[in-house]
């Protein structure tokens, strides 16, 4: 099980590599094109070389990438839904060509056409999405917070849509310990709510995890992460989500803000090799 965070990938996602190491990562996450909007920068041959020349060098083990903010399968709007689809569908084109381990994406919100209708759509854009596609990037979906009617803060609601969707492109999910812990499931409770996770939609289907502390109480469906061991979630807490990963060979990345995500990548190498 290795740790990391997300990482800036100012001037080139070349440059991505020596930014992780030198924030102490042994994976890293990264966006591959600007996350609020605007096109995609080319990946040309010469750059996909030097970024898998300066991953080995710098011993970045997997590469994850986060998809755009403004992913919404769920839109009224047909420009926005069909939009979502290709910026998906080219994500995984381009995590196939830098060697990424998985893409991750949540999945927008049913405000417009209702929960029913959006997650029916849902399923057919992300049908959309993967249909044809054939590289060994695989696709995994992020749980979320809850605010409004944001589509993924219940675990059920994503094991129904990936049973929906029915491709193997999606290995599962990306497990946010604040975005759950803030969607109402207590971490407090290890036992109880890894169970609960469990009933709902497999462990087995946890197949990256982000690790962050929570600034608001549990069930607060508010998005607010915090460095680990200061927020409502704990160390105590983390030392059991440390272990859970580490049994699970689960990869965990923070997103907590920056300065002092180098003392949380930290804290985490030693929970985990103090077991």
């Amino acid at each position: 099980m290795l740790i990391g965070c997300h990482v800036s990938i100012s001037g080139g996602i070349q440059n991505a590599p020596k930014n992780a190491s030198d924030l102490g990562c042994e994976v890293m996450q990264i966006f591959t094109r600007p996350p609020q909007g605007g096109p995609a920068p080319e990946l040309t041959e010469k750059i996909i070389q030097q970024f898998k020349i300066l991953n080995t060098k710098y011993q970045i083990q997997n590469t994850y990438i986060h998809t755009p903010y403004y992913i919404n399968f769920a839109s009224a709007n047909n420009r926005i839904r069909y939009g979502s689809v290709k910026v998906i569908r080219e994500e995984l084109e381009r995590g196939n060509l830098i060697g990424a381990k998985y893409v991750m994406t949540h999945l927008g919100s049913t405000k417009d056409l209702g929960e029913e209708e959006g997650i029916k759509k849902t399923i057919e854009m992300l049908t959309k999405s993967l249909d044809g596609y054939s590289g060994s990037t695989q696709l995994l979906i992020e749980n979320s917070a809850g605010a409004g009617e944001i589509i993924g803060d219940d675990l059920k609601e994503i094991a129904g849509i990936i049973k929906g969707v029915n491709n193997l492109i999606i290995a599962g999910i990306c497990l946010d310990t604040q975005h759950s812990f803030a969607s109402g499931y207590d971490w407090n409770d290890f036992r109880k709510t890894l169970k609960k996770v469990d009933q709902e939609i497999g462990l087995n289907l946890i197949k990256l995890i982000h690790c962050n502390d929570s600034q608001t109480e549990m069930g607060s469906h508010k998005d607010r992460h915090e460095h680990i061991g200061q927020g409502k979630i704990g160390l105590d807490t983390f030392k059991n989500i440390i272990r859970f990963a580490k049994e699970k060979n689960i990869d965990m990345l923070c997103e907590t803000e920056w300065p002092g995500m180098e003392k949380d990548i930290e804290i985490l190498k030693k929970l985990r090799d103090n077991k």
